[in-house]
């Protein structure tokens, strides 16, 4: 007898329907879209099989029957989400059309926050992400580099949005958990800070500080690493 996960598989060359049998009760995007509401309202970690199986009504091995594993279940969601990249007609400015790739991308992750725990390449290659990936590369048409390069710009920029994201995400996480407010966390931080800066200990960090005392503007910030990004693929 066969087991489950003995050998690879990828979840998109598997037939969602085999035999002659019934019809199955649930599709793929039923299943996603289940799994999808659960990680939106709890958290990745509050997937699980039963979970979903839960949420369509139906039993937990029955479920095995589509998905065989959780890794599917995971690409399952990656590509139900990936639908809502907005793929419009490139405009012919490489730089303008990956500009706003970026930012949608950050929104996505917004609405779905679980989404940078599975950003890997592992889960780059279903449907919906390929249709992305297309796209991004019909937007960088008018760049004359080779599709290598063009890949690692479209890896950069979603390596750069994945990571500003979580750092959001984190940041609002723990300002939820906290026993005070933000502004007098940052006022306790800031004050320490301003002392160590001043024992003449750091003279560059006093030089920083001094520069620009702040506060950070954290989207100016995430436009510049875009800039940066781009400015290193356009021709001079």
């Amino acid at each position: 007898m066969a087991v489950r996960g003995a050998v690879p598989e990828v979840i998109w060359a598997r037939p969602e329907r085999t035999g002659r049998g019934p019809r199955p009760a649930y599709t793929r995007d039923d299943i996603a879209a289940a799994a999808v509401r659960i990680a939106d309202a709890g958290g990745l970690d509050a997937v699980s099989m039963r979970q979903v199986a839960a949420e369509l009504g139906c039993g937990t091995m029955s479920l095995y029957n589509y998905v065989p594993r959780k890794e599917d279940l995971y690409e399952l969601m990656m590509d139900a989400v990936g639908a809502e990249h907005a793929l419009w007609p490139p405009s012919g400015d490489w730089r303008a059309d990956l500009t706003r790739v970026a930012h949608e991308a950050r929104a996505l992750m917004h609405r779905h926050p679980w989404m940078p725990r599975l950003m890997s390449p592992v889960y780059g290659f279903s449907p919906h992400t390929l249709r992305y990936l297309e796209h991004c590369l019909a937007c960088l048409d008018p760049l004359e580099a080779r599709y290598g390069e063009k890949l690692e710009l479209i890896a950069m920029l979603n390596g750069v949005v994945t990571t500003y994201v979580r750092n959001e995400l984190d940041t609002a996480e723990r300002v939820r958990a906290l026993p005070w407010s933000e502004d007098e966390e940052n006022a306790v931080r800031g004050a320490y800070l301003a002392r160590q800066v001043a024992s003449g200990e750091y003279p560059r960090m006093a030089a920083a500080f001094a520069e620009d005392p702040g506060p950070i503007d954290l989207e100016a910030v995430f436009e510049r690493a875009l800039t940066r990004i781009l400015d290193a693929y356009t021709p001079r």
